[in-house]
């Protein structure tokens, strides 16, 4: 298999592992689940035998997508709701979303914008960015752009700098976050052309937002990439989806966050699964992901901490899970317990 190439069939799969029976009831004929994708390179991270792999179980589909639980649905967070013209979200007040393509170098089986990735739209055309460019530059609310999709970096750099140009060329002060798996999936795509072209928009940040899910993600070629917009004043800042199998232990976590953090990668947000049909045999409590929060607050810094939220459904906005650590109002006095199981009390007034 060439460095380029993904498998994108079931029957590609099963030629390079022992498929599990849920594995071989997956219907990739059905239109309406997400199809196969998995880049050679990411591939390589699975130990064929372990059936239970973390990363096979990111990316190898299985039968249980073909049920949907209580409360899911294929846009859990109201996104068609809150589209203000055809390629642009603007579901908070001082930013917004731009789907600069459907098309990704990885179909992660737990995606949340299975709507829309993978769905052959391709990148947005020329009408679709100046309607939006046009409706950031009348909503001066709006301070912070989020490229996504899909990936970015599935475009070429002119298609880039063509799209960062329509945004930047009438609102220089817009922060634009490069929301990409590009490092974990296909690393080769970071380039110093790539950076050279970013660093022509310098009147206003960029921030890199990666999806690392588990340590092993972290390889050699990943951190390369990283580290190339790092040493170029561009922020990495990493976003964690609990993921049932993947990361739902604290051991993982913490090498996963004390990983990222010594490369110079903020861990940003450990997300709780959405509502995404098909997706609920990897989504954790979030009992158990509170509990998870408590012993991670034990065993990290702040630094490496990432906060654990929920992006409610029906796009009721991020809110934190977050333990209390308040018991108690006593003799004028907040009982605190410590994260550790100890007690302090603090004046409350």
């Amino acid at each position: 298999m060439n460095r380029d190439a993904s498998i994108t069939s079931l029957s590609a799969l099963a030629s390079k592992l022992t498929l599990s029976e849920e594995e071989k009831g997956f219907d990739e004929s059905d239109g309406t689940l997400l199809p196969i994708k998995i880049p050679s390179s990411f591939f390589k991270l699975i130990n064929p035998d372990d059936p239970s792999d973390p990363i096979r179980r990111q990316v190898v589909p299985t039968v249980f997508e073909h049920a949907e639980s209580g409360g899911e649905t294929l846009d859990p967070l109201a996104e068609k709701r809150h589209a203000a013209t055809a390629r642009l979200i603007h579901r908070y007040p001082n930013r917004a979303a731009f789907l600069t393509t459907d098309l990704c170098f990885i179909h992660c089986r737990h995606c949340f914008r299975r709507r829309f990735t993978g769905t052959f739209q391709g990148p947005a055309n020329e009408e679709e960015i100046e309607q939006a460019a046009r409706y950031v530059e009348k909503h001066p609310e709006i301070t912070e752009l989020l490229f996504t999709g899909g990936d970015l970096f599935t475009l070429n750099d002119v298609q880039l700098e063509t799209m960062i140009g329509a945004f930047r060329s009438r609102r220089p002060d817009l922060i634009i976050r490069l929301c990409s798996r590009a490092p974990a999936a296909r690393a080769e795509r970071i380039t110093p052309a790539l950076i050279a072209m970013l660093k022509t928009f310098d009147t206003a940040p960029f921030f890199l937002m990666t999806q690392f899910n588990h340590v092993r993600e972290l390889t050699k070629e990943a951190l390369r990439a990283t580290a190339l917009f790092i040493d170029n004043g561009i922020p990495a800042m990493n976003q964690t989806v609990l993921l049932k199998g993947v990361n739902d232990d604290a051991d993982t976590l913490k090498e996963l966050c004390n990983t990222l953090l010594a490369n110079r990668i903020k861990p940003y947000y450990l997300f709780q699964g959405d509502l995404v049909s098909g997706t609920a045999h990897l989504r954790v409590s979030i009992e158990d992901g509170m509990k998870l929060e408590a012993e991670l607050r034990k065993r990290l810094s702040g630094l490496a901490m990432p906060l654990y939220a929920l992006d409610l459904p029906k796009g009721g906005g991020k809110v934190p899970l977050v333990n209390s650590y308040v018991e108690e109002k006593k003799d004028g006095a907040l009982i605190f317990r410590t994260p550790y199981g100890g007690h302090r009390s603090y004046p409350a007034d």
